[in-house]
């Protein structure tokens, strides 16, 4: 949904937009966390292309640094990780002094969730979860549905 001018020159996706401190128009961002380098270079052209700002990391204490040095508008994670899984680091982010960025939105991203519900993720700390192998356009309307939930 590329909005166009009466100019006829292309707008950013207003729904990718947010607001800095100074209410300055500055790009969403993501941080992927994804110990696969395949699965790492399918996602960081789509999400480039969607005007996202991405981040990567490869396990879950990686992520737990990149939370505390970092705000992200959305995080995308794998379950089954080297060093410290998803399941320990999304309870590990809501459990984050920093009360704005234990609430950021965590979709798993998981090729194991046939033995899971919608409902056990949400207990588990997630907000929703998309299934491998990727659906780019489906991830791409779950990302947008919960990105735009995040009160900037």
């Amino acid at each position: 949904m590329i909005e166009i001018d009466p100019k006829g020159t292309l707008d950013k996706l207003s729904t990718l937009d947010g607001l800095d401190k100074q209410g300055e128009s500055r790009r969403r961002s993501i941080l992927v966390i994804e110990d696969s380098p395949i699965i790492q270079n399918m996602i960081r052209p789509i999400l480039a292309f969607q005007q996202y700002e991405v981040a990567f990391t490869q396990n879950g204490e990686e992520a737990l640094q990149a939370c505390e040095k970092n705000s992200y508008d959305l995080i995308l994670m794998d379950l089954a990780m080297p060093v410290l899984d998803g399941f320990s680091c999304v309870k590990r982010i809501r459990a984050m002094e920093d009360r704005k960025k234990a609430k950021t939105p965590v979709i798993a991203v998981t090729g194991n969730s046939e033995g899971y519900t919608l409902e056990e993720f949400i207990q588990a700390g997630f907000d929703d979860f998309h299934p491998k192998p990727i659906d780019f356009d489906k991830l791409s309307r779950l990302i947008s549905v919960h990105i735009n939930t995040v009160s900037r």
